[in-house]
């Protein structure tokens, strides 16, 4: 079946108190998305953010990121004042997300909360039972590292750090009074969630998450599970993930992701796989697994190393460990992300599992009429993107982009009076089963709202806001009128 959806994040949707939340901007956001006749709103990962404020790069693959929570929410359920939420600095440019304001600002309005908070209809307890095979790891890290100044796991006492039993039941029983606060931080972030989830369905519309391939090395996951993860007896990772070097970066791309030892994820039926995947089934409704090749071979990079030169592909687990995941989630949908330099194995390893792969607008015309990312060679089981969260919005790309690539872009469109809506046709009309477009396409905005910069660290990737009233009736009866001419809605 045809359809289409919209890739914006949480994140970026406008509201008063210094990043989109899961309040009523993401409900305003669900109504529009249905007058605009689309089926799917396609989000980055909803985990804590991490080193670089990524969502990428979160200490957790299950926990919710504590800065959706929507405050003023808090205050219709008695939880928080108003006058709390407006003492807070929140920045001053509504269209760039503070991360540091965030940090500074968030965990204490939410400890406000908790003082506040009494569970007279053991909803709270009913959470934490329901969720007990990764809530009380996680509460517990949060705990120690807050006790320990933020450091990582692997700079806490040697005792800790190796999950030795009596400091382990010892440590936790000093930091009972931290570990219900994070539990009740995730009861709101899933309490929040299911409601805004059950609304978009109550609207025809389905939740595309994303799901990265590795965790970072100060998480819980690789605390709470290091002999899934290559690191030595000191709990050092031996090899790291990357990317080997290439046209666009001669050092390559140097991740620092611990990689996993496939062997012991087989020995036991990919078990920690199944349940970090069973986390995401129960979030979302359809899953992009992000950097598919590393299943069939992943670039191992010797820890230490100052780039990604002196990496060796080594062989991932391959079908073995996809029809496992098939074998588990029979009804789940999913995206393959196939995307970078893919091998005759790649190729093969995506069309054996039969997941759609992604085909994207902007890298389709390097002037070569058999580029794959050309919407003649495309076939129905793919899903085309204007542009991923990585790449420019298509107004930038027209001005930025090679000129040869810019005038054969404008040639295959027929030269469309307005170059973003022509390529966001071109989309739309491709016979991909499902169509994607980034909501800055339609916005028609520029590099200033580019969401990512990849390999880079800067603090312009993950803050763009949308502005107030952005989702207009205007737009979404545009957008629908293009839906349905390409048979992507129901009402087609």
């Amino acid at each position: 079946m045809r359809a289409s959806g919209i890739l914006m994040h949480i994140t970026s949707l406008p509201g008063p108190y210094g990043v989109g939340t899961m309040g009523k901007e993401a409900y305003q956001f669900i109504d529009f998305l249905h007058k605009a006749g689309q089926r799917y709103w396609q989000v980055l990962p909803l985990t804590p953010t991490g080193y670089g404020d990524s969502p990428y790069q979160s200490c957790s693959t299950y926990a919710g990121n504590h800065y959706l929570i929507d405050l003023d929410t808090l205050v219709e359920e008695g939880l928080l004042l108003p006058e709390e939420i407006a003492a807070c600095n929140w920045g001053d440019d509504p269209h760039r997300v503070d991360f540091g304001l965030l940090f500074q600002n968030r965990m204490g309005l939410l400890r406000k909360a908790f003082a506040r908070y009494r569970d007279t209809d053991e909803a709270f307890a009913k959470f934490r039972a329901r969720n007990d095979s990764w809530l009380p790891e996680y509460v517990y890290y949060m705990a120690m590292k807050e006790h320990l100044g933020g450091k990582p796991w692997y700079e806490w006492p040697d005792e800790l750090k190796h999950r030795e039993t009596n400091a382990f039941n010892e440590s936790r029983r000093e930091l009972a009074h931290e570990i219900p606060f994070h539990c009740f931080v995730q009861f709101l972030f899933h309490r929040q969630w299911n409601a805004l989830r059950e609304y978009a369905h109550s609207k025809g519309i389905s939740i595309i998450g994303d799901v990265p391939i590795y965790v970072p090395y100060d998480s819980v996951d690789v605390w709470a599970n290091p002999h899934l993860f290559c690191l030595d007896e000191t709990l050092t990772p031996t090899a790291v993930a990357g990317c080997p070097p290439d046209g666009f970066n001669e050092d390559g791309q140097l991740w620092g992701n611990p990689l996993y030892r496939w062997d012991v994820h087989k020995k036991d039926g990919y078990k920690w796989w199944l349940q970090r995947l069973g986390g995401a089934v129960a979030r979302y409704d359809m899953l992009r697994i992000d950097h598919f090749r590393g299943f069939a071979d992943f670039y191992a990079v010797p820890f230490g190393a100052e780039n990604a030169r002196s990496g060796v592909w080594e062989p991932g687990p391959g079908l073995d460990f996809l029809r496992a995941v098939q074998k588990a989630f029979p009804e789940t949908p999913m995206i393959a992300e196939d995307l970078g330099f893919l091998t005759p194995a790649v190729r093969k390893l995506r069309e054996d599992s039969g997941y759609p792969g992604m085909k994207v607008l902007e890298f389709a015309f390097d002037a070569d009429s058999n580029n794959e990312y050309l919407p003649h060679t495309y076939r129905a089981n793919t899903v085309c993107y204007t542009g991923t969260h990585d790449n420019m919005p298509l107004k930038q790309w027209f001005r930025e982009a090679d000129e040869k690539a810019v005038d054969f872009a404008l040639d295959y469109m027929g030269q469309p009076e307005n170059p973003v809506w022509g390529m966001i046709r071109l989309c739309m009309a491709s016979v991909s089963d499902l169509a994607v477009v980034q909501m800055q396409d339609y916005l028609e905005l520029g590099g200033e709202a580019r969401m990512n910069f990849p390999g880079t660290c800067s603090g312009n990737n993950w803050v763009w806001r949308a502005s107030p009233h952005f989702a207009s009736d205007a737009l979404a009866k545009k957008i629908s009128k293009l839906t349905q001419t390409y048979g992507r809605s129901d009402a087609s």
